[in-house]
């Protein structure tokens, strides 16, 4: 009996004690995920456009007095701008108007380049001993050379023609045809009037990709070539006649019963100065 009563007290003792519940502290877990992958699709590239690759202008360095980089828009305006002084130039004085222009595109920079900006000079034409006009300085192949400085871009124009009328080392190049602009561009070279051996074949490329060889056909096709005469000895001709050493107007209209006023009109002649090699349309 007393046995039975010590163990029914054990167990009251034993179930009136609280109870402590432990746990372990749990660890953080990192968890992560994966980043979803894009998916990729081909793309035909040839079908591919893009508006930056369609709105940028294609462009070019011009690598002449003034190394500039320029784009197609520049040089197509740059043409329209000075086609007509080419053409005109070649109706008075026989260069192609192909090559003027080509020569004015490569050595202005299309009228971007410094010399040109600075002194409307776009064919990098230097002082030389007879200049009497303005002029500027300009790094070249020395240092801060004499350049010429004009008032108009056509008044070099001009000048580059009556550079290569006056001068007897560009005499072989005016038996050239009008028409043959890679003899001009070659002979430009044997001649002197540039020390780059590529001077002929940038001259050639630039002419054949903007087509200034139709600006020589337009000026040539004004005459037909079976009626038209190109006279190199100083005689009479129903339309041309080209000015030989000594010629004056005043001898010209002599010559030919025509006034001094109308070979001005006929060729567009703002002065009395005639340059051998010089073509003058009389009729």
């Amino acid at each position: 009996m007393l046995f039975i009563f010590g163990l029914l007290l054990l167990v009251s003792c034993s179930s009136s004690k609280p109870v402590v519940r432990t746990t372990k502290k749990s660890t953080p877990v990192t968890r992560t995920t994966k980043k979803p992958v894009a998916k990729t699709t081909t793309i035909n590239k040839s079908n591919q456009k893009t508006s930056h690759d369609s709105a940028k202008p294609a462009t070019e360095v011009l690598e002449a007095t003034s190394n500039v980089k320029v784009t197609t828009e520049l040089v197509l305006k740059y043409i329209d701008d000075f086609k007509d002084i080419a053409k005109d130039n070649m109706h008075q004085h026989g260069i192609p108007a192909s090559i003027t222009l080509a020569q004015g595109i490569l050595e202005s920079g299309v009228g971007q380049g410094s010399l040109s900006k600075r002194a409307n000079n776009h064919f990098g034409i230097k002082c030389h001993k007879e200049w009497t006009g303005p002029s500027v300085r300009h790094d070249d192949d020395s240092a801060q050379e004499c350049f010429r400085k004009y008032d108009d871009p056509a008044d070099s124009y001009r000048d580059h023609s009556l550079f290569l009328t006056t001068r007897s080392r560009y005499a072989s190049l005016f038996d050239l045809p009008k028409d043959d602009y890679k003899a001009w561009a070659k002979g430009l070279r044997a001649a002197g009037y540039a020390t780059d051996t590529k001077y002929p074949d940038k001259l050639i490329s630039l002419i054949e990709r903007y087509q200034l060889h139709q600006y020589d056909t337009e000026v040539l096709g004004r005459f037909p070539k079976s009626s038209k005469q190109v006279v190199s000895s100083g005689k009479q001709s129903e339309r041309e006649y080209v000015v030989t050493k000594g010629d004056t107007l005043y001898s010209l209209s002599k010559k030919f019963n025509v006034t001094i006023d109308e070979i001005k009109r006929k060729n567009n002649m703002k002065s009395d100065s005639l340059s051998v090699g010089q073509v003058i349309y009389l009729k």
